[in-house]
């Protein structure tokens, strides 16, 4: 397996050309050999790709606005080939699909023909969950009407360790139940203050990291992607090098 940083936490910082690339070269003097991108500013495709590939760095998954894939979805594929990136996805489900079993199946009619356009593109469309996928709906969990929907299409689940959590359930068995449907995974920390849930650093919160680790490895996880919302007054790069390099000695 090999780490990412998601670019998210750090997206104050991407907003404009040369503070993307200050901060793709401080992520690569971290040691992290990869990123995802999500929430960057304006920038052209042929700018991040060859900022990428100036500092070593591989574009691993992205994070697309869903309207993009109903509306632009050739000129995703475009980028997708240009920054040599398999695997890009929706950061979450839009909210009007949420709230019942037939919502869940239109986002999925909606969304499967996009998955499979991909696919005939060499592509793989993803599906980055939170916690109310963990919802049920006539007795079934969300997340297992989109595991089937999609089965007709090749679709990469992009899991996310801290909102299986928030959503009641292990992240290290559910990253065993979905072998083959996940390549790359979330790894998000969750801490407690006081009766909040709180991100942090990866190895400073409660998740089992060592059975995440090991159900990763046994599922055949490609990438794990480093991702925190929020670091909570300190400052994001910061909390991007404690967590490489937990898993840098832990991996």
């Amino acid at each position: 397996m090999k780490i990412a940083a998601q670019m998210y936490t750090v997206r104050e910082f991407c907003q404009t050309e040369g503070d993307f690339a200050k901060s793709v070269e401080k992520v690569a003097k971290m040691g992290y050999p990869g990123i995802q991108l999500s929430a960057q500013g304006p920038i052209p495709a042929k700018f991040i790709a060859e900022t990428c590939a100036a500092n070593n760095i591989q574009i691993v998954c992205s994070h697309t606005p869903p309207p993009r894939f109903l509306n632009e979805l050739d000129t995703v594929i475009e980028e997708c080939n240009l920054y040599d990136m398999k695997v890009v996805g929706v950061g979450g489900m839009p909210p009007e699909y949420r709230e019942s079993a037939d919502g869940v199946k239109k986002f999925i009619s909606d969304f499967l023909p996009v998955a499979k356009k991909l696919n005939e593109a060499g592509l793989y469309f993803s599906y980055h969950n939170h916690e109310f996928e963990f919802a049920r709906f006539d007795g079934k969990l969300m997340m297992d009407y989109l595991i089937e929907g999609f089965a007709e299409a090749d679709v990469k689940f992009l899991l996310d360790t801290y909102w299986v959590q928030a959503g009641g359930c292990e992240p290290a068995a559910w990253i065993k139940k979905m072998k083959g449907l996940v390549s790359v995974v979330h790894f998000k920390e969750m801490c407690i203050v006081g009766r909040e849930q709180h991100f942090a650093e990866i190895g400073y919160g409660n998740l089992n990291w060592p059975a995440i680790i090991e159900a990763c490895r046994a599922s055949q996880v490609e990438w794990v992607v480093v991702e925190q919302d929020n670091s909570y007054g300190r400052e994001p790069f910061e909390s991007l090098k404690m967590s490489y390099e937990f898993l840098a000695k832990n991996i």
